[in-house]
């Protein structure tokens, strides 16, 4: 297929008239492509096309109440790749509940430097600050993971309570 004088010119005139590249391919026909055109059109220099805008009616926008600029607004502002985050709610039904109370004394808690292999690893307080410890305290003689028993209980749930969990959720 080439460009003869003519289809180049039907080009054109179809072009300033509006037409899209596809009904411009098809009113041309015999093997000419979209994308022939559209390629056609940008070797001519013809790419940029002035639409006529339609005429714009003023219309008047509601006045919306906002804050003063020394006050702060009551919910935080949501912008940008979290504006549509979800806020997980914990439930009662998911969180597991301990069956005893366990409270770390801090003769027990260690730092990561004083960590040894029979202890529990589990991390207490903000990594980012001076504070933080670990667990520290004997995992049992069985025991295989890096948690003491009661650390186990918390992390580890058993797969049917999973299973059913999910069923309940989705029921």
């Amino acid at each position: 297929m080439s460009w003869t004088d003519e289809r180049v010119e039907l080009l054109r005139k179809l072009w300033l008239e509006g037409l899209s590249a596809s009904q411009i391919a098809r009113e041309l026909a015999n093997g000419i492509s979209r994308n022939a055109v559209i390629g056609k059109v940008h070797r001519l220099g013809m790419s940029g096309r002035v639409k006529v805008a339609a005429p714009t009616v003023a219309r008047p926008r509601p006045k919306v109440a906002r804050p003063a600029a020394h006050q702060r607004p009551s919910a935080p502002m949501v912008r940008g790749n979290t504006a549509l985050a979800i806020r997980p709610q914990p439930s009662a039904a998911i969180l597991p509940a301990p069956e005893e109370d366990v409270v770390i004394p801090m003769s027990e808690m260690v730092t990561i430097m004083d960590l040894k292999e029979s202890m529990c690893r589990w991390p207490v307080g903000d990594p980012a600050s001076g504070e933080f410890r670990f667990c520290g305290a004997k995992k049992g003689v069985n025991q295989s993971g890096p948690y003491c028993t009661y650390h186990s209980r918390v992390a580890y749930q058993p797969v049917q309570d999973r299973r059913r969990e999910r069923r309940a959720q989705s029921a």
